[in-house]
């Protein structure tokens, strides 16, 4: 089995190192390198050319959120990228999905869920911290749509009747 190869970009050495330690002690993650802000995050992928680039949000010259946009706008299959942040902000949550980053997870995650997430993001499904899926379905539900209860069509009422024959469980 091939391992997930992965770019740990975050300004914080300390935070780097601790997130290597945790990857790399997973049989199926490999860290491939560190980039200490934005642009390094940028060249150190274009080198290295990992699965997977876990992003942090605020670094100095160049923001994890610029670097995301270049990373995965490139005309070279791009990694997917994985926001961490300790910012559990609607703004940072929105702009990264709109800079195409794959998922979005809180630094308070456990040593567990961040291993999961990065195999789930690097599957090429998407990632959302459970506080930020919950409040993403809470403003879908108030974004509007049909209000009240269902019209009737046609002199019909809706109906929610199993399909003919199927069987009940």
């Amino acid at each position: 089995m091939m391992a997930i190869r992965v770019l740990i970009a975050d300004d914080q050495a300390m935070v780097r190192d601790g997130l290597s330690v945790l990857l790399n002690a997973q049989p199926d993650i490999q860290v491939a390198g560190q980039a200490a802000d934005g642009q390094e995050a940028v060249g150190r992928t274009a080198e290295l050319r990992p699965d997977l680039v876990l992003m942090d949000v605020r670094m100095p010259v160049l923001t994890g959120l610029e670097a995301t946009r270049l990373i995965v706008g490139g005309d070279e299959p791009a990694p997917r990228v994985l926001v961490l942040t300790t910012f559990d902000l609607d703004e940072y949550v929105y702009e990264a999905l709109r800079a195409g980053a794959s998922g979005f997870l809180l630094k308070d995650a456990s040593a567990r869920q961040l291993a999961e997430a990065v195999r789930v993001v690097a599957a090429g499904d998407a990632l959302l911290s459970p506080s930020v899926t919950k409040r993403l379905i809470s403003a879908f539900a108030r974004m509007g749509g049909p209000k009240g209860p269902r019209r009737r069509v046609a002199g019909h009422t809706p109906s929610f009747s199993r399909p003919t024959g199927t069987a009940r469980k």
